[in-house]
């Protein structure tokens, strides 16, 4: 009885529930993500020519753990995130096709960065290149305007918000490159970048957290 008492004092609170846990999140709420993963039906999918690989549909516990990663400053979140991912690519055996691949997370402005000290793509795709054994680089893509919240855009205003947005950086890969976010929805964003990679190195999709829906 003791020993469990101890054992339930050392843990750490869940950073989504705040139960006692030996892990970043507890199985209790590994569980609720759980629910949200999608089947190896609906994981890939071909986005107007664009294909896109992703853990899961973004509602319920999904949706709240990347609100709790970005917005409550829990890049913790983030790790488990990649890791899931990392090892839902890996239990595909795409990764047997592709034998050098490097990830590029999709860039955040330093406006943006500076306010919440980390790029959660970038925390994501670190957590997946250490599961997978990918390449990383973080300095593919620059993001030179800091533009404006999409979910309160439209299709035409997202395009505007984003033209002009994004450069390529200082290290360009030369294997062909996977783009990383945390959310598909509309993939304006993805498709932007791959627009501007597209110029100088192979980019073979998107790997992400969530997608909006998932009969995509």
């Amino acid at each position: 009885m003791l020993k469990q008492l101890f054992s339930v004092f050392l843990q750490s609170p869940c950073l989504l529930c705040d139960r006692p846990s030996a892990t970043y999140v507890c199985q209790y709420c590994l569980q609720g993500l759980s629910k949200y993963q999608f089947s190896n039906e609906y994981r890939l999918r071909l986005q107007r020519n664009l294909s896109v690989f992703a853990w899961g549909k973004y509602d319920g516990q999904l949706k709240r753990a990347i609100a709790c990663l970005k917005y409550n400053n829990k890049p913790e979140i983030g790790t488990l995130l990649g890791q899931l991912l990392g090892r839902a690519w890996l239990d595909s055996g795409l990764d047997r096709s592709l034998l050098k691949v490097t990830i590029v997370p999709i860039p955040m402005h330093r406006s943006k960065l500076k306010a919440r000290g980390f790029n959660q793509a970038e925390v994501i795709a670190k957590s997946f290149c250490r599961t997978t054994g990918y390449s990383l680089n973080s300095q593919a893509i620059v993001r030179t305007k800091a533009t404006k919240a999409m979910f309160e855009l439209s299709p035409e205003e997202r395009k505007n918000n984003l033209r002009s947005a994004f450069q390529v950086g200082d290290r360009l890969p030369k294997a062909p490159v996977l783009l990383l976010d945390d959310i598909y929805t509309t993939g304006t964003t993805t498709k932007e970048v791959t627009k501007i990679l597209q110029q100088h190195v192979k980019v073979l999709g998107a790997v992400v957290i969530a997608k909006t829906d998932d009969k995509y």
